[in-house]
């Protein structure tokens, strides 16, 4: 498609540029005609002039357009390429950071595991300590006041 568009831009640029050239080989046509003749051709070549350079801008405008609109489009693809690696190479990352903070929440569940498993024991130790004590105290008082 851009080629076509290329291709059909330089067909233009040669197109006015063959009729620049025509426009000045009647310009020193008429030049050198007599004078009653001369004035009404140089008049319709200030016009075909005109119309030429009318045409070698608009030529120019869409051109650059062109030219634009196809910088434009590279710089879309390029961005959208570069776009496209950064969010692979992001996605990546946080893949690998993921499975660090699973792996951390999975110690960290074990941590947690054990920790439980001691508050548990300790309680069952403390409340035997504490009825070996009630049962101590209460054969001391029984013996003390039995006597």
């Amino acid at each position: 498609m851009r080629k076509q568009k290329r291709q059909k831009f330089s067909e233009i640029k040669a197109g006015l540029d063959d009729a620049e050239s025509l426009i000045r080989k009647m310009d020193l046509e008429a030049r050198s005609l007599q004078p009653n003749v001369k004035a009404v051709l140089l008049a319709k070549l200030r016009e075909y002039k005109s119309d030429l350079n009318n045409l070698k801008s608009e030529h120019k405008r869409l051109a650059s357009a062109n030219s634009n609109q196809a910088a434009r489009d590279d710089l879309l693809e390029s961005g959208m390429a570069d776009a496209m690696s950064v969010s692979a190479n992001q996605r990546g990352r946080l893949m690998i950071l993921l499975h660090g903070v699973d792996d951390n929440i999975s110690k960290s569940k074990k941590i947690l595991t054990n920790m439980s498993r001691r508050m548990s024991r300790n309680k069952w130790i403390i409340s035997s300590i504490i009825v070996v004590l009630v049962v101590a105290i209460a054969l001391i008082l029984y013996f003390k006041l039995s006597k």
